[in-house]
């Protein structure tokens, strides 16, 4: 009942602000002779959306980002838990890693973007920012979990000489599971941002950052708001679908 009210004020809030946005770029329409090129309408960009969803073009685009973008994404996932499982097991890496896991945290995503583009061409630019943006909550989040895992029932399986392979999955996955889903949601927000980031930048051929760059250019209000649409919803749909697998295999697991 109380998920069906939230759902309810979320679609009517939703729609209010919608109803704004359809208003304002009304006025602005009335009051300038070209205020369509400020602010698009709701409308218009539904319908802009529906035209570029129609042409190949627009699939290729969304595949070439996704690929990159995701690819990071997973890339900082596997090598975040394979660290922290490392870290946490020696005290001295974990030291080894804690100023540069602070320092990717802390310099703007720009300055990284920037410095990046030194060395890599721009087709590889999202996929490196975004496994550098991924890398801090997981690798941070996952420690926490190993860290925080019962000493107690640790030290019961070493004096029984539990395998491994069952501590893995009757001690750790339980404690750190939880704590990997909140990072990998996190994770998943932050790729898709830091990578449209980086095309914006480094403008590669054939990205939805570049066709950001170019509406933006050219005044084409409703392309940009079009392709923000698309990469929000991308965004989400990745992260809906990441998330109920780690769902479905924690469910297998028992866990």
């Amino acid at each position: 009942m109380k998920q069906t009210k939230k759902s309810r004020l979320w679609l009517a809030a939703v729609v209010f602000w919608l109803v704004v946005w359809q208003l304002a770029a009304m006025a602005l329409r009335a009051a300038y002779p070209h205020g369509e090129l400020l602010l698009a309408s709701p409308v218009n960009v539904l319908l802009r959306l529906g035209q570029l969803a129609v042409t190949a073009a627009f699939w290729r685009t969304v595949a070439w980002s996704a690929i990159r973008i995701f690819g990071g994404f997973l890339l900082a996932t596997v090598l975040a838990v394979v660290l922290a499982a490392l870290a946490a097991w020696k005290q001295w890496l974990r030291g080894l890693m804690a100023p540069l896991v602070a320092a990717v945290k802390t310099v703007p995503v720009a300055s990284f973007i920037i410095l990046a583009l030194v060395w890599l061409n721009s087709r590889s630019l999202s996929l490196f920012i975004s496994a550098l943006m991924v890398f801090p909550p997981v690798y941070l989040n996952v420690l926490e979990g190993i860290c925080r895992t019962d000493r107690r029932l640790l030290e019961m399986a070493r004096v029984f000489r539990v395998p491994l392979g069952r501590r893995l999955r009757g001690i750790y996955l339980p404690q750190v599971m939880p704590y990997f889903r909140t990072a990998v949601s996190l994770g998943l927000g932050l790729c898709w941002k830091a990578g449209a980031a980086a095309e914006i930048i480094g403008l590669p051929a054939g990205s939805m950052g570049e066709r950001l760059y170019t509406a933006k250019v050219y005044f084409q209000t409703a392309d940009l708001f079009a392709w923000t649409v698309t990469i929000v919803a991308v965004s989400v749909a990745f992260e809906r679908l990441f998330l109920a697998l780690v769902d479905r295999l924690m469910g297998k697991a028992g866990l």
